[in-house]
């Protein structure tokens, strides 16, 4: 029987090196963004790379689902990261969330939104994934189901006890091998890699965790306050850090 864990996280919440983290498994295959050619195509939003993304990856997001989703593996665990503002909202048939293992990763909004608007400045909150995230916690609390959320920074500051506790909930074994990664770029990268990826690539590990210093602009303090609403609805349901 095949694990499939769907990662349902926003932009600059450690999504990535979760999937490293998961790649490390030798029991696991990863995906990288496997609906974000079909929510570039479907919004027509100008994202770094767009061009190159549409003319490499899949755009139908149905067929992604089909194929890449749900489609076959050589592993018993697979790891598919994307996210919320792929998932949602964009016409697809949402059913195959029942096939899956659903977890949401979230991160404190305002650490998310200063990284955030370093590539994509006019950031808006649906681009942060956080509503959608919500509208498909809140489908599966409709449902009698029981989320799976964990915040980046809890796994930062416990990497082993936050990823002992995820596998736990997610029903596989603990690997201490999820606990690092060997440096640069990985095969499973989406091609969007050099855009998003470059600091990610110089680490073996999951950083420390460190505040950030900066603030978000003023501009963006609207969006800031929607943020911080979502993000409390999904941190309700969080893992704890001390069980």
């Amino acid at each position: 029987m095949t694990t499939r864990i769907h990662l349902i996280s926003g932009p600059r919440n450690i999504s990535t090196a979760l999937m490293y983290s998961f790649r490390s498994r030798a029991d696991a295959s990863v995906f990288d963004e496997p609906l974000y050619g079909h929510y570039l195509r479907v919004t027509g939003i100008d994202h770094p790379g767009r061009e190159e993304i549409l003319t490499t990856v899949e755009t139908d997001g149905e067929r992604a689902i089909r194929n890449i989703i749900l489609g076959p593996y050589p592993t018993p665990v697979v790891f598919l990261k994307s996210m919320g503002h792929h998932t949602t909202g964009l016409g697809l048939d949402l059913g195959f969330l029942d096939r899956v293992t659903n977890v949401f990763l979230i991160r404190e909004p305002e650490d998310m939104l200063t990284s955030l608007i370093k590539n994509l400045p006019d950031a808006t909150t649906d681009m942060t994934g956080l509503p959608q995230q919500v509208e498909l916690l809140e489908r599966i609390l409709v449902a009698g189901g029981e989320p799976i959320v964990v915040d980046s920074a809890a796994i930062l500051r416990h990497p082993r006890q936050m990823l002992m506790r995820l596998c736990e909930r997610v029903g596989i074994p603990w690997d201490e091998a999820m606990l690092s990664w060997p440096p640069g770029p990985k095969p499973e990268d989406g091609i969007w890699a050099p855009h998003w990826y470059g600091r990610l690539h110089t680490t073996t590990g999951f950083e420390p965790y460190h505040p950030k210093e900066e603030t978000v602009p003023d501009r963006l303090g609207g969006v800031l306050a929607e943020c911080r609403r979502h993000y409390g609805q999904l941190s309700a349901h969080a893992i704890p850090e001390d069980e």
